[in-house]
């Protein structure tokens, strides 16, 4: 990663790199400031002069907390060159879930905000493994350096730690969305093939300026030699990102290129619907996350110039990317299907990744063998192996164990994606859902996409969620509706009829007969407030139905 931003610093230095905003003028306008790419290796090579001088080095499991800015990507950038492993973990998992992370990846240094500084001393996070503190912001009382007192500044350029391919270079930790969040070992390796296969599979240019509104994806626009813009906006809560500001930084900055969720294009594009916004220099955009919804990625069309292409990449922390498909493909064919209860077409595996759909089970498969692969139409468990898949997750042995398979030689490993879906005659690959949110009836399993797709055709319903009630094996379908905002919730017996006329139109869903209307919005994960969190959900519903 580091050497891919030195090449780029020498082939464009005066490119922007990065921009961010910073305020607004007298008159409310926006304001920017920017790293070049040239300005951008260099403070990263002072900075990782002074990582290296307190003891931040090569292997060196370091935690970074830091906001979305300029200093994100200097310190990201230095702890590669110094061969740092670099610890993610998104803030909005929760203080307990942080602190279980934290325990779980043993961190040696911490470099993080002022905020994260007050965290991790309250809540004693890493009390007993972390020795190196580096604040970004004002210093409190518990020591270690401010960040600008590590700046090393020097006319040579640093000498980047060159890793073999098959060593740690980070670990990621899952959003958790179907359990505790888990930290998969990312080699460089798996982080280089990464780079190449994005840039592959959407053609980015270096002339390519990207709205960035997820963080991490950032960092692949400084390797790809785009221009990364990072709008106004709270990452952790991309759902209530403002339209306006959105469209003020792409507008600004002539961004040809967007990445955000579902959620946060959801938002956008009601904004344009409504105000006849349009965004006309966009020229790919990529929603990641969950499968974003047909309706959503019309009415995102209307904002964008005729040929431009809105992408749904599947993957996962643990293997990205994994598939690919292009908005019109989605509108002109496979959203038919998904209406029909077909499930989310994710796309054709991507080059050089193998997916395969197995038996579904929750067991352990400890060695892979052919005899699971299901034949082509029928739902199973997802499975993939490639460069990007990663091996295990740190310090988690049954996890991994129930997570991957070794080949028979022990060379390769096959990742269990934790999704249920199937291949159609065209070699596309259809989501189903989650495995552990399948509804399992005396007669049979009920997958949560296919099923839900034929309630959400309901104008008044904005989603759904399908969760079982009772013991495996013996559940009882019930379906969590979430109304259209503004709904003002009015004869919800008569929709729970109309709904329940819906669901006897398809074999699938003439056994859901419980329908429950949700207070509100549904619990989301919080890195993309696009995964519902069924979990909640279900419990909600039990109790809902024990009240009646």
């Amino acid at each position: 990663m580091a050497a891919l931003l030195r090449e780029k610093a020498v082939r464009m230095p005066h490119k922007h790199a990065v921009v961010v905003p910073a305020g607004r003028d007298w008159q409310g306008r926006a304001a920017y400031t920017h790293l070049t790419f040239a300005q951008l290796e260099r403070e990263s090579d002072a900075y990782a002069r002074g990582f290296e001088e307190i003891g931040i080095r090569r292997g060196t499991r370091t935690v970074l907390m830091v906001t979305p800015g300029l200093e994100f990507f200097i310190l990201t950038f230095a702890l590669f060159k110094v061969g740092a492993v670099v610890v993610l973990i998104d803030p909005g998992i929760g203080l307990k879930n942080l602190g279980l992370c934290l325990a779980e990846a043993q961190p040696e240094a911490f470099v993080g905000v002022t905020k994260a500084h007050v965290a991790r001393v309250l809540f004693r996070w890493g009390a007993d493994t972390i020795k190196t503190c580096v604040t970004v912001g004002r210093r409190l009382f518990w020591g270690g350096w401010k960040h600008t007192d590590l700046r090393r500044p020097s006319e040579q350029p640093f000498p980047i730690a060159m890793m073999p391919a098959d060593e740690m270079g980070a670990i990621m930790f899952t959003s958790g969305s179907t359990g505790i969040s888990k930290g998969a070992v990312y080699t460089h390796s798996i982080l280089t093939h990464q780079v190449h296969y994005i840039q592959e599979l959407y053609d980015f240019r270096t002339e390519d300026v990207d709205l960035a509104t997820f963080p991490l994806f950032a960092l692949f626009d400084v390797c790809l030699g785009m221009t990364s813009v990072i709008p106004d906006m709270d990452a952790t809560r991309p759902a209530q990102a403002d339209p306006v500001k959105l469209i003020e930084a792409i507008e600004d900055n002539g961004a040809t290129v967007m990445f955000g969720s579902p959620a946060l294009i959801n938002t956008l594009s009601r904004y344009g619907e409504k105000h006849g916004r349009r965004i006309p220099t966009i020229r790919t955009v990529i929603s990641c996350g969950a499968p974003a919804r047909n309706d959503v990625l019309q009415r995102l069309h209307k904002m964008l110039p005729e040929g431009t292409e809105i992408f749904t990449p599947y993957g996962a922390t643990e293997a990205l990317p994994v598939s690919s498909i292009g908005s019109r493909e989605i509108l002109s064919e496979t959203m038919h299907e998904t209406a029909r209860g077909g499930g989310t077409c994710v796309g054709r595996p991507v080059p050089h990744v193998t997916v395969r759909v197995i038996k579904i089970t929750d067991d352990p498969i400890p060695a892979w063998d052919d005899s699971l692969i299901l034949p082509t139409g029928e739902v199973g468990e997802i499975v993939v192996k490639g460069p990007i898949v990663t091996r295990e997750y740190y310090r988690r042995p049954e996890a991994t164990a129930l997570a991957k398979i070794r080949s028979a030689d022990g060379q390769e490993i096959w990742h269990r994606m934790g999704d249920v879906g199937r291949f159609d005659g065209q070699g596309r690959l259809w989501f189903c859902g989650r495995k552990a949110h399948r509804v399992t009836t005396p007669q049979g399993p009920l997958f949560t996409i296919p099923c839900e797709a034929i309630f959400n055709a309901h104008p008044r319903v904005f989603r759904t969620a399908l969760v079982g009630l009772g013991a495996p094996g013996q559940q009882t379908p019930a379906l969590c509706v979430e109304l259209e905002p503004g709904d003002d919730r009015h004869d919800l017996p008569g929709l729970r009829r109309e709904l329940l006329a819906l669901g006897a139109q398809h074999p699938h869903t003439r056994a859901i007969q419980v329908i429950l209307f949700y207070p509100g919005s549904f619990p989301v994960d919080v890195r993309h407030n696009a995964k519902i969190n069924r979990e909640l959900l279900a419990t909600w519903a039990q109790t809902a139905v024990a009240s009646r």
